[in-house]
C-alpha cells in the first residue's frame, strides 16, 4: 500500500481505476489504517498481523466515519491485537452480547400466553384431550354471550379463564405478590382458583427448565403459602347417592326422554367410570359375547371391567338404535331430514355434536334430581355413589378400586394381587343386582347372558 497522512481532500480524489478490483491507501499518521476503494466505494480498514498471520477488518464507510474517528478505532483495534486477541472475535462477542440483551429485553415485554402456549404443545403429546382444553380454557378471552334462555342483565357474559390476567402480564412481572394480588381479585369460585394456581405453578416450573425463560421465572411467585393463606382449605366431595335414594333417583332418571342420555347416567352409576371415560366409549371396545368393556383409563390407558346384565341391556337398546337409518326412527317425535348416514362409532352418540358424541348431560341429570326432590349430585358423585354403595354387599376395597380405575395403594395389591375379569365379574354383577333391588326394578338376567326386563 502506498503510505500517506489521510485528509479528506486525499480520501475524496482516492479512486479505483476502472481496470482493477480494489486499490488501497495507507495512513501515515496510524498504524493498520487504511482505506480500501472498489468501483463507486471507499471504506476506512484496518490490517495488523496476529500470531503471523494477517487480519483485516473494514471499519467502515468514509462517508459515515470521520478520519479522526477512524483513526481512534484503528488504535483499539491495534490494542486488541498487542493483547494476543484476534479483533474479529471482540467484535463477534459483542454483537452476540448485543443480540442477546435485545432478545432479553423483548422476552420482558411479550407476554407469558406465548411461552404458555409453547408449554401447551410441548405436553400436547403427553396429555389426555381433556387435560389439554381444561390448560386452554384457562387463558381463554372470555366475554362470549352464554347459554340462551339466560335472564338480561349482570352475567349475560362468560369470565375470562382464571388465568387470563396473569398470562397477559410479561413472565418477569409475575412475582410473588402479583400472584396474591390475583388471588384475592379472582371472581371464579375458590376451587377453580386453586386448580388455576397448581396448574400455573407446573407451568413455570417447566420454565424453570428452559434456558429461553428461566431468567424471567421468579422461583416463589408460586409458593404453597400464598394459597393456603388466600384461598379457602378444600373440602373433600360429599355428593353421592344413598340406598334409600336410588328407587327416586332411577324413576325419574327413566322419565329422561332421550334415550342416550338416560342410558349414560344409569351406566355411569352402575359401572363407577369417570364420566369422559364412559363418554368416548366406542361400539369396538364393548364385547357383548365376552361381556366386557374396554375403559379408556386415564392413568393407565385402558381398563378392562365386566359388563354386567342390565348395563348390557341397555347397550343393546342403544345398539339397535344406532343401527335404525334414520327415516324409519323416530327420535322425540321429531321427523329426521334424509341424509347421506353410517351408524355411529360411539355408544352415546349426539347429532349435533361436533364430534358426534354425547358432551353434556348434566342438564338433564340435574333437572331429574329436582323432580325427584333430591339433593343436588355432580356426574362424578354417581362414581363416588358406587364406590360407597358397593360396601353394602361388603366387596372387597381391591376389587372396587379396579373396577373403578384406581391406582393400587397397597403394597400387597400393587405386587401380590392380579384379579382375573370372572373374578371382578362375580362382584361387579352383585352390585348391580342389590342396586336394581333397591331401586324397585325387577330385572332377571338370562343364563345365556343375553337380558330380559320384566315390568315392575
Amino acid at each position: 500500500m502506498v503510505r500517506v497522512k489521510l485528509t479528506a481532500g486525499r480520501i475524496e480524489n482516492f479512486n479505483c481505476p476502472n481496470d482493477k478490483q480494489q486499490v488501497f491507501l495507507r495512513d501515515s499518521e496510524q498504524v493498520g489504517l487504511g482505506i480500501r476503494a472498489t468501483i463507486g466505494s471507499k471504506a476506512y480498514i484496518f490490517q495488523g498481523k496476529l500470531n503471523g498471520h494477517v487480519v483485516r477488518m473494514t471499519i467502515g464507510s468514509t462517508t459515515t466515519w470521520t478520519i479522526d474517528n477512524a483513526r481512534k478505532e484503528a488504535r483499539r483495534l491495534k490494542a486488541i491485537i498487542d493483547q494476543g486477541r484476534d479483533p474479529r472475535e471482540a467484535k463477534a462477542e459483542i454483537t452476540a452480547a448485543d443480540v442477546a440483551k435485545r432478545a432479553q429485553a423483548k422476552l420482558h415485554k411479550v407476554p407469558a400466553s406465548e411461552a404458555w402456549e409453547a408449554y401447551l404443545k410441548a405436553r400436547e403429546g403427553k396429555w389426555s384431550a381433556r387435560t389439554l382444553l381444561d390448560h386452554q380454557r384457562l387463558n381463554s378471552v372470555g366475554g362470549k354471550p352464554k347459554t340462551k334462555g339466560r335472564k338480561k342483565g349482570e352475567g349475560d357474559y362468560t369470565l375470562a379463564g382464571p388465568l387470563n390476567y396473569l398470562l397477559a402480564l410479561p413472565l418477569a412481572k409475575i412475582t410473588r405478590d402479583t400472584v396474591t394480588e390475583w388471588l384475592r381479585l379472582e371472581q371464579h369460585r375458590p376451587t377453580v382458583a386453586r386448580n388455576a394456581f397448581v396448574r400455573l405453578r407446573a407451568f413455570l416450573n417447566w420454565c424453570m427448565d428452559h434456558t429461553e425463560y428461566k431468567s424471567q421465572v421468579h422461583p416463589d411467585a408460586c409458593s404453597t403459602r400464598i394459597m393456603r393463606a388466600e384461598l379457602p382449605k378444600s373440602q373433600p366431595k360429599e355428593d353421592c347417592l344413598q340406598r334409600e335414594q336410588l328407587k327416586l333417583w332411577f324413576t325419574n332418571v327413566n322419565k329422561i326422554s332421550n334415550p342416550i342420555i338416560k342410558a349414560y347416567l344409569q351406566i355411569l352409576l352402575l359401572v363407577g367410570c369417570r364420566r369422559e371415560e364412559l363418554a368416548c366409549l366406542c361400539w369396538k371396545d364393548v364385547n357383548f359375547q365376552w361381556r366386557s368393556l374396554s375403559i379408556a383409563d386415564k392413568v393407565d390407558g385402558t381398563r378392562v371391567i365386566p359388563l354386567t346384565p342390565y348395563v348390557a341391556k341397555l347397550l343393546m337398546e342403544l345398539h339397535e338404535l344406532n343401527t335404525t337409518p334414520p327415516k324409519i326412527q323416530s327420535l322425540n317425535a321429531k321427523a329426521v331430514d334424509e341424509l347421506p348416514w353410517t351408524p355411529s362409532p360411539w355408544v352415546f352418540s349426539s347429532p349435533t355434536a361436533a364430534d358426534g358424541r354425547i358432551k353434556e348431560p348434566r342438564s338433564a341429570h340435574n333437572k331429574a334430581l329436582i323432580a325427584a326432590g333430591l339433593p343436588h349430585v355432580t356426574l362424578h358423585g354417581l362414581r363416588r355413589s358406587f364406590g360407597t354403595l358397593c360396601e353394602w354387599i361388603e366387596m372387597p376395597v381391591g376389587i372396587s378400586a379396579q373396577i373403578m380405575g384406581h391406582k393400587p395403594s397397597a403394597l400387597a395389591e400393587k405386587h401380590y394381587r392380579r384379579r382375573p375379569l370372572d373374578l371382578l365379574r362375580t362382584w361387579h354383577d352383585k352390585i348391580e343386582a342389590w342396586i336394581l333391588e333397591q331401586a324397585g326394578i325387577s330385572f332377571v338376567p338370562a343364563q345365556n347372558g343375553l337380558q330380559v326386563a320384566i315390568p315392575a
